[in-house]
Parts: C-alpha cells; structure tokens; sequence
C-alpha cells in the first residue's frame, strides 16, 4: 500500500503518469466516471481549508465514489484528545483512502503508520503539501508545455510557506531550474531547504529582495500570502505582510508569456486587477486541482 507524504514519495516517472492520467480524465471525463463506485474518501481536516477539502471532495464525486469526514479539530475527537495514531485505525474501517490535513508536521507521517488506508498528505504545518505541489506542476506543464528550462520566481512567504517548499523539492529533479526567491530577510526559505534542497542540486538560485528587479527575467512567478497563522509576533506580521504586491504597472515588466501562479487563498499579495491579465493563471490552477486529485486517488485505489 501506498501513502502520499512528500512529493518526493513519487518517482518522476510516478508524477508523469499521474500528471498524464489527469490530461486524459479533462479530455475524456466520462470514462472515469463511475471508477470509484461504492468507494469512500475520509476528509480528516483539522485547520480551515476551502480548495484543497473541496477539491478532494470533488474528486472523489467526480469518480462516482463517497465522502465522509470533518472540517475541523472542533468537530472531530480530538477535541477531547484523541491521538491522531487511534483516528486512523478507526477511519481505516470506515474508508478506503484518507486525505489529512494537520496543523502540526509529520502527522500525516504518524498517521500513515497506523493506517490500513492509503494516507494523502493535504497539507502538515509550514512542512509539505505533495497534491499542491502534484497541481502546480501540472498547471506548469500543462500551460507550459515543459518542467525544465524555466526561470521559476517564488516570492513572499518563503519561511512558513509549505507549498514553495514542497514545489522546490519537486523542481530540483528536472534540468536547468533556476530559482530566484523574492523574500524579505524575516520570510527567507529554512536553511534547512537551502543546505540540503538547493545547494545538493545541479540548478542554480538567487536570493533577493526586489520584485521588480527579477520580472523581467522569469518564465513563472509563484505568489504566496504572508500567513498570520505562522506568527508567533502579530507586529511582525502587520510590518511584512503588504511586502510584496503584485499589480498591473509591475506586471508591465514582465515576459508577455509570464505565467502567474498563487495556490491561494489571496489576501492583497495580487491586486485584483491582475486577474484581467492573461498570464494570471491562478484559478486555472485551482481547477486543474480537481483532476490531479482525481488521477491520485484512482493511483492509491489502484483502479487506474
């Protein structure tokens, strides 16, 4: 049985035959149809999440299959204390695959060692986010026609931000990547990352401070909020939350076949009047979401 942790539990010949299965299910979304028929999908979500809970709920109807589960630590067991080690073997008699998301990193980790169910990771504090990461990379390809050869910006919350993390560490596996990370010094990505993502690999990065400056230069720009819940300072967050704003006058700097990428959701980063522009690509993204979803969990069941 397989669980989904990091991207990096998949192999980059994995990754493509999801990320081909998804083009196929957009081209020809009837013959997947009815799939997962008499299958059941556990949301066992304990922080707020709009997209990825209703994404994979989405999924899983798409497929003809059932959701069952909870939206919030509030409204499950745990408020009373239960371990998530003791959730899973309960859910594991009531589902046949679960998707978790966890404040706390590595508890889909423990989850998927007492799990009779193959675990998704959908989201574990700053640390990963692998279907994130899965619908990125597809949108990328997708629109780009390539996952190498790119100039790939990542700017804003570049410490907490566990999709730019997880999205890095997918990158790194195909050629001639270069990363320029847009951050203030306060939001600049984990040493960890640096030391043993970064600096392991045959790509090369740059580290700044000016958005302008690094535009005109970049195949794809990777918005992120500044996240209140990661503050342990609320004066922190009031000072370096508006840091970085992207609107129409920078967008004037930028490649004409830029794309623009936000796993949202959006606070001010992005100025509305970006959605207009076509390089925007943001709820596209969010879109192809739903079918990547949907190539993973007929992956994990194995019906595909």
């Amino acid at each position: 049985m397989k669980h989904l942790i990091s991207p990096l539990d998949l192999s980059v010949t994995e990754l493509e035959d999801i990320l081909e299965l998804a083009d196929n299910i957009i081209n020809a979304p009837k013959n997947y149809s009815d799939i997962c028929h008499g299958k059941k999908l556990a949301t066992l979500f304990y922080e707020p999440s709009t997209r990825t809970r209703l994404s994979f709920e989405a999924a899983m109807l798409n497929l003809g299959g059932n959701v069952l589960g909870f939206s919030s630590a509030d409204s499950s067991s745990a408020a009373k204390g239960e371990s998530v080690a003791d959730t899973i073997r309960v859910i594991s008699s009531y589902a046949d695959i679960c998707a978790m998301r966890h404040p706390k990193e590595g508890a889909p980790l423990v989850a998927s060692t007492y799990s009779s169910i193959p675990v998704i990771n959908a989201g574990d504090g700053g640390h990963n986010h692998p279907t994130q990461t899965l619908t990125d990379l597809f949108t990328i390809s997708k629109l780009k026609g390539r996952l190498n050869n790119l100039t790939v910006g990542f700017c804003g919350d570049l410490k907490f931000g566990r999709t730019v993390h997880s999205l890095i560490n997918a990158l790194v596996r195909y050629e001639n990547i270069h990363f320029v990370l847009i951050s203030p010094d306060e939001l600049k990505i984990p040493a960890y990352l640096r030391e043993e993502v970064l600096d392991t690999s045959e790509n090369s990065y740059e580290e700044v401070r000016n958005l302008e400056a690094v535009l005109p230069s970049l195949d794809l720009l990777y918005m992120t909020r500044v996240q209140k819940e990661r503050f342990f300072n609320e004066e922190d967050y009031i000072r370096l939350k508006d840091s970085f704003i992207l609107d129409s006058k920078k967008m004037t700097l930028a490649k004409e076949d830029m794309l623009v990428l936000h796993p949202l959701p959006r606070v001010n980063e992005i100025a509305t009047e970006v959605d207009n522009d076509k390089r925007a690509v943001y709820f596209k993204q969010a879109e192809f979401g739903v079918y990547v979803r949907m190539a993973l969990i007929m992956k994990l069941l194995e019906v595909a």
